[in-house]
């Protein structure tokens, strides 16, 4: 895939350096393992935290529907590693991304960690090749659906919180999470973890960590509870 064309598509902007794109989606492993001399993400990662944080605190600053106290909780479910990451598998960004082998063979190109920083890289390389007007615009239509979920309370980042402040309103109630299985290789597992209330197992799920796992056993625990939509 041309990663040149691709970004254009999906931002609606023609990079002028292309030096900089390219760096936005080359992850460290691929400079420590294939080019030690190129320019990766971090850098543009840490810049377009900062210009996603502003972009997301004007448009909140701007819906009067939000009391002040809620905007810093709204603004850090939008800005979250699931949210981005969410954002760059819809734009397929991980087929894109230069990684080394290692970070390839272990799941890298559908990792949460590796989307979320390349796609705060993305927003600065748009910011700094386009100008903050470019980058905004992006950054609105990446995250209008969730915009609108947050706002309207119905997207939830953290999933085992969510289930544990809905048991903990019944005292009677507890929740534990087991290990139910763990397959694959050494460095590509997957795990399934089960989430159980009164000892007696309600969901499970899978991940490549067990923090993943219990994640998704969580929100399907929500989706049986009618809590959230799948």
């Amino acid at each position: 895939m041309n990663y040149v064309k691709h970004i254009s598509k999906i931002t609606g902007h023609e990079f002028k350096n292309k030096s900089i794109l390219r760096a936005a989606l080359t992850h460290s492993s691929y400079a420590n393992e294939k080019d030690r001399n190129c320019t990766y993400n971090e850098r543009l990662e840490f810049l377009g935290d900062s210009v996603l944080s502003l972009v997301v605190s004007e448009f909140l600053y701007t819906q009067k529907r939000l009391a002040e106290g809620e905007m810093s909780k709204t603004r850090a479910n939008l800005v979250c590693e699931k949210s981005l990451a969410e954002c760059a598998k819809k734009m397929n960004l991980g087929d894109i991304l230069f990684l080394g082998k290692g970070e390839e063979r272990t799941g890298g190109r559908e990792r949460a960690s590796v989307l979320a920083d390349a796609t705060e890289a993305l927003i600065a390389a748009l910011y700094l090749d386009g100008g903050f007007e470019v980058a905004k615009e992006f950054v609105l239509s990446m995250l209008g659906d969730t915009m609108e979920k947050v706002l309207d309370k119905k997207y939830i980042s953290d999933y085992k919180t969510a289930l544990q402040e809905i048991i903990q309103a019944n005292a009677n109630e507890k929740i534990e999470y087991r290990l139910i299985s763990e397959s694959g290789p050494d460095h590509n597992k997957e795990f399934e973890m089960a989430v159980f209330l009164d000892n007696e197992c309600f969901e499970s799920g899978t991940g490549k960590t067990k923090k993943d796992a219990e994640q998704a056993a969580a929100r399907l625990a929500l989706i049986k509870m009618g809590k959230i939509d799948e």
